[in-house]
Order: C-alpha cells, then sequence, then structure tokens
C-alpha cells in the first residue's frame, strides 16, 4: 500500500549555496498525490514543482527541480533519498526559499524526523516503474545503466586519485531498511582544491566541514573522519537513490553507476522514458510491495546510524 506522513515535520538551515536560512515543512498527501514541492515565498504565479525527472535541471552539483514558469527549488536530492528510503510516496513539500537545507550533508536528518512522525497507509497500491531491457548513457568517462531485476538493487564505482578516497565499489539490495542502516547518514564530500575554486566563484558557500567531508590527498580535514571507511561510494548510492526517485515510482530494476552524478543519473532515466519497451508500470502486489525501499523499517534500526 502506498503511503504517506501521520503529521508534519519540519527542518530549517542553509542550503549548500548559502544565503538565507530556509524552513521546509513535510506534510501529509492523498493517495496518488506523488512527491510534490510548493515555494510558499512565491505569491504570484504557480509555485508548485513535481518531484519528476522531466522537471529536473541537469546540473553536476546537485539536483535542481524547476516548473514551466521557471520557480525552482534545488540540492533535493538527500530529501528526495529520505523519502524513497523510508517508503513515503506521498507527500507536500512547503519550502519558503530556492534551496533545501544541506543540514549535516546526509539524509540522516530527513529519515530521523520521517520516522519520529511516523508513516500512515494509505487504500492504493504502489506503482512501481520495471525495468525490461538494459539502458545505458556515457559521458566523460562516466557511465549508469539500469538492468532488469526482481528487486532495486543499487551498485556504484568510484574512482578518485585523493588517497583518502581512492577506488571503491558498493552493491546494496535496497529492499525493507537498507538505506536507512546502510546509506542515510553518509554525507556529501568534496576535493579542497574543488571547494576552493567553487567559493573563488561564489558557489557552495553554505558548504562547511559541518555538512560535507573534505579531503586533501591523503588527508580527512573534517573533523571526526569518515562515518564509514567508504562513505564516499555510500553517499554515490545515497544521490543515486534520491534522483531515481523522480522516475515517477519505486524502480524494479538493477542501477550500476560508474563515476556517475546527479546529471548523468536524470540523462539516465531520460533514456528509460524515450526507448520503447524498456520500462513499464506494474501495480506491485502484497509480496512486492514488501521487498520495496522502507518496507518494514523500523525506529529501532535508525539510531545505529543516524
Amino acid at each position: 500500500m502506498q503511503n504517506t506522513l501521520k503529521a508534519p515535520v519540519v527542518f530549517e538551515g542553509v542550503g549548500l549555496h548559502g544565503g538565507a536560512p530556509a524552513r521546509l515543512v513535510l506534510r501529509p498527501a492523498a493517495a496518488g498525490h506523488g512527491i510534490w514541492f510548493r515555494r510558499t515565498d512565491i505569491r504570484i504565479g504557480n509555485a508548485m514543482i513535481p518531484a519528476q525527472w522531466d522537471f529536473v535541471e541537469r546540473s553536476p552539483l546537485c539536483t535542481r527541480l524547476i516548473n514551466e514558469a521557471g520557480v525552482s527549488v534545488s540540492t533535493v536530492e538527500h530529501l528526495m533519498a529520505a523519502l524513497a528510503g523510508c517508503g513515503v510516496h506521498n507527500a507536500l513539500v512547503e519550502i519558503d526559499g530556492p534551496e533545501v537545507p544541506i543540514l549535516d550533508g546526509s539524509s540522516a536528518p530527513f529519515v530521523r524526523g520521517i520516522m519520529e512522525r511516523g508513516l500512515r497507509r494509505l487504500d492504493a497500491p504502489v506503482v512501481a516503474v520495471e525495468i525490461l531491457k538494459p539502458v545505458t548513457v556515457e559521458k566523460d568517462g562516466a557511465r549508469a545503466t539500469l538492468l532488469p531485476s526482481q528487486d532495486f538493487v543499487i551498485e556504484f564505482h568510484i574512482d578518485f586519485h585523493d588517497a583518502a578516497i581512492g577506488r571503491q565499489s558498493k552493491s546494496l539490495n535496497m529492499c525493507n531498511g537498507t538505506f536507512a542502516r546502510e546509506l542515510c547518514d553518509s554525507r556529501t564530500f568534496c576535493r579542497k582544491a574543488d571547494v576552493d575554486a567553487m567559493h573563488d566563484q561564489g558557489l557552495a558557500l553554505g558548504g562547511s566541514l559541518d555538512n560535507a567531508v573534505v579531503v586533501d590527498g591523503d588527508d580527512v580535514l573534517s573533523p571526526g573522519g569518515f562515518r564509514h571507511a567508504d562513505e564516499a561510494v555510500r553517499h554515490k548510492m545515497l544521490d543515486a537513490l534520491g534522483d531515481l526517485a523522480m522516475a515517477g515510482g519505486p524502480i524494479l530494476g538493477r542501477y550500476v553507476g560508474e563515476r556517475a552524478g546527479h546529471s548523468l543519473t536524470n540523462t539516465l532515466l531520460r533514456a528509460l522514458f524515450d526507448t520503447p519497451g524498456a520500462a513499464r508500470l506494474v501495480v506491485c502486489d502484497a509480496a512486492t510491495a514488501a521487498r520495496l525501499p522502507g518496507a518494514g523499517l523500523a525506529w529501532a534500526e535508525i539510531p545505529q546510524v543516524a
């Protein structure tokens, strides 16, 4: 069955790109509503933005949604990952600014807030996107693929020159509470040289050692170091889940990312839906729904990682 929140939950904080702090409220929504954003600071015109793949403005640094009126909200991927990973299918996200708060750079605060309120089951089946044949996109040495699979699996491979990260690979079946247990507390990461370059260009001004893991060669500059030895690849998987959550329903298939980022994952979804016979919508029976992300997730699993 589809899920929504039992009660509203509020988050506040600055975005990755700086500016004034934003107030974000997750509100319950009816079956079939899906995930929508509403810019509460927009008084005239269309302030509603659907969390859908075809409303994504592709960029390398974050995932930005924009509607036909030009109203946008950026850095939605960590929130979208939390909603998908907790099994929330319907919600209205009200926000009074152009960017989702970065919080600690992971999805853990969102997961905690969602699970503290709890979920309400709705009298409607979950509709999933079943992958029927392989689809691959490539750009600049990066590759992203969707393959047929009974379950939703995310596999990721990264390779960085910085020894603090290096080569990392991981594969996880995203059924049930896997996201909360294994991925949700993994923070965004970056190289110090890239941070300095972005700051010089006026970008990522809200980023700090408190909401990102910053590395410089062999060294991890963030206090406390990594939360996991392979936190970097785990965060890439978190990002992928958030970006894939805009497919229009949970995915039944295997995603493989090789040095992929936000833009390439969205390009993959566009290729998927542009390829005849590559996917279809299916109504999940009870057995399939029980294997989806978030199904059966319990609060006791959250404090272990958040």
